[in-house]
């Protein structure tokens, strides 16, 4: 493996770094449904088939796949802010190349490079985690994780004003803005993280997980087209799952792998990603339903014969609402952990699909269904990010949550896919018009709360808290946030790096390496060259630190749950200590 640098320390991020990233993952998010307001009518506004059309959606939502998790991989290994940019920058250019044009196959081209921006997300939880004390991370990841349903749904009534009163291109001249403020905002506010994975990028890794995700994305957002039991649908998912397999095997035999499975097969980390899948679908299921709802005309019997713009009002709080759950979840979070707070959300989201399958009879009943799902789904959102990096390596953030967003945008995948095909299927033709029905749209709910069914038999299986003979301490206060932070140093190395004279030196690396090799932390010693490393847990490591102009030093170190510190100097040779 080969060492990296680090651009800049971060710092003491100011108080505008949490909104300006939750800005930058709501813009990104509104590109999901930025086009649900004029689904219906794309084929004619870009004089094509219907079954054309579609790829104006899947070409979004593949690139959004696979950019995830080598965009977060990248930004472990080079700087998470400089790939914030990068993606938001790439989705700038996609809106502009779709607001150009009504050409298919440009329009095509230009939503896939805004498929790209899905990768901020997990860097902006990354950035966070690298930057933020104890007492403020939780709330903050937790409005970062939300940001992608937030943006989601606040883009429904928005894309809604615009098209029903203005030409459609309008929806990306205005996304092309909203990301170029984003990424003022993120020059002038966010700085770099100083954390950096060690080795290079996973070239081969990254083209057979590529490979490997659109073989099986591709059947299925098309298996309604194409035909479920069709040779070109069943090949796809066969030739997915050799790619998948292979690269799997490859990984675990590349020493820096983009995907590290071994991590991610720990109980934390592998429940918690199935568990996201189900959250994504209960999501999406939402999103597809209500609005069609609200819009059909009340002459069907069932419709509520609502305006395009109103029924966006109607589902909107849905993203308010999980906005605003955020620092309701720290809270929860803090008293009782992530997993409860996961298992309460699942709770709350079952709870608002089974009473919406009775509430669907009146406008002020879909805003009711939004509320209640918006507080579940906000409060799961929440939950795992703080689940995820709880479970990895510092250097490991970004890649670990990219893989946590591809899981949810696999789950809303297979949802709009499902959904789709039975709303199709319990249609009503009137007048060669497919229209769909009540039955649709509460097998659809049920089909969700199945979801959360699962979910939360697979939250169950996550390592609880761990058994502590004193209290839990709760970041509620800026006392308690000290004892917190306390807490961490005991579990940990702390010291000072030292230069030949004896002198401090300021802005060392001081790396921490497990016994398998790989990197377990990192940090960069302040101006009086003290550091602080926390540990995963107890055993055997290697505390290494590195500065221009001096020479790099190991020293050997076991962790035994004492404060022992261990000063580093660079005049010396590395030596065995006990910690």
């Amino acid at each position: 493996m080969t060492q990296t640098t680090t651009d800049r320390p971060a710092g003491r991020a100011s108080g505008a770094v949490v909104p300006v990233l939750a800005f930058a993952g709501i813009v990104v998010a509104v590109m999901q449904t930025l086009l649900v307001p004029v689904i219906k009518d794309l084929p004619q506004l870009l004089d094509t088939a219907p079954s054309n059309a579609t790829w104006v959606l899947t070409s979004t939502l593949l690139s959004g796949a696979v950019a995830t998790p080598i965009m977060g991989r990248l930004g472990d290994l080079y700087g998470k802010r400089r790939m914030l940019i990068l993606s938001l920058a790439v989705m700038v250019v996609g809106a502009l190349v779709s607001a150009l044009t009504s050409d298919l196959l440009l329009m095509i081209t230009g939503r896939t490079l805004q498929g790209f921006a899905m990768g901020a997300i997990p860097l902006g939880i990354g950035l966070m985690r690298d930057m933020l004390p104890l007492e403020k991370l939780g709330s903050a990841m937790a409005l970062m994780s939300s940001s992608i349903g937030v943006g989601g749904g606040l883009a429904l009534p928005a894309a809604a004003l615009v098209a029903q009163h203005s030409d459609w291109h309008t929806l990306y001249y205005g996304a092309a803005g909203l990301g170029v403020v984003a990424i003022a905002l993120t020059l002038l506010v966010v700085p770099e993280s100083p954390m950096r994975a060690e080795g290079s990028f996973d070239l081969p890794g990254a083209l057979g997980l590529s490979a490997g995700l659109v073989l099986f994305l591709l059947p299925i957002t098309k298996g309604s087209d194409w035909g479920w039991a069709s040779g070109t649908t069943l090949g796809l998912f066969a030739a997915s799952a050799v790619v998948l397999v292979l690269w799997g095997v490859m990984e675990l035999r590349v020493k820096a792998p983009l995907v590290d499975l071994r991590t991610t097969a720990r109980p934390a980390v592998l429940f918690t990603n199935l568990a996201s899948i189900m959250v994504g679908v209960s999501f999406y299921v939402v999103s597809l339903v209500l609005p069609q709802l609200l819009q059909l005309p009340k002459s069907t019997g069932y419709g509520l014969g609502q305006s395009m713009v109103v029924a966006g009002l109607l589902v909107a709080p849905l993203g308010l609402t999980m906005m605003f759950t955020a620092p309701v979840y720290a809270r929860l979070s803090a008293k009782y952990g992530p997993k409860f707070t996961l298992i309460l959300g699942l709770m709350i989201i079952a709870i608002g699909y089974g009473a919406g399958l009775g509430l669907m009879s009146a406008a002020w009943q879909s805003l009711v269904i939004s509320v209640l799902l918006g507080a579940g789904i906000g409060l799961a959102y929440s939950s795992l990010p703080a689940l995820i990096v709880g479970a990895v390596p510092a250097s490991e953030t970004g890649a670990a949550n990219g893989l946590n967003t591809l899981m949810r945008s696999i789950g809303t995948s297979v949802s709009s896919a499902v959904i789709g095909m039975v709303l199709a299927n319990t249609a009503n033709n009137v007048g060669g018009v497919e229209i769909p029905t009540m039955h649709g749209f509460r097998v659809s709910f049920l089909i969700a709360t199945g979801a959360v069914a699962v979910g939360l038999l697979l939250a169950l299986f996550l390592p609880g808290r761990r058994p502590s003979n004193k209290p839990q301490l709760r970041a509620s206060s800026e006392e308690d946030a000290a004892l917190e932070r306390a807490e961490q140093v005991l579990r940990g190395f702390r010291g000072r790096v030292l230069g030949a004279d004896g002198s401090p030196v300021a802005r060392a690396k001081v790396t921490l390496i497990d016994r398998r090799g790989r990197q377990a932390g990192a940090t960069l010693s302040a101006e009086d060259g003290s550091y602080t490393l926390v540990v995963p847990d107890r055993g055997s490591y290697v505390v290494a630190a590195r500065a221009t102009g001096h020479g790099p030093l190991a020293s050997s170190a076991t962790h035994a749950g004492d404060e022992r510190p261990i000063d580093l100097d660079l005049s010396l040779p590395g030596e065995p200590v006990s910690a």
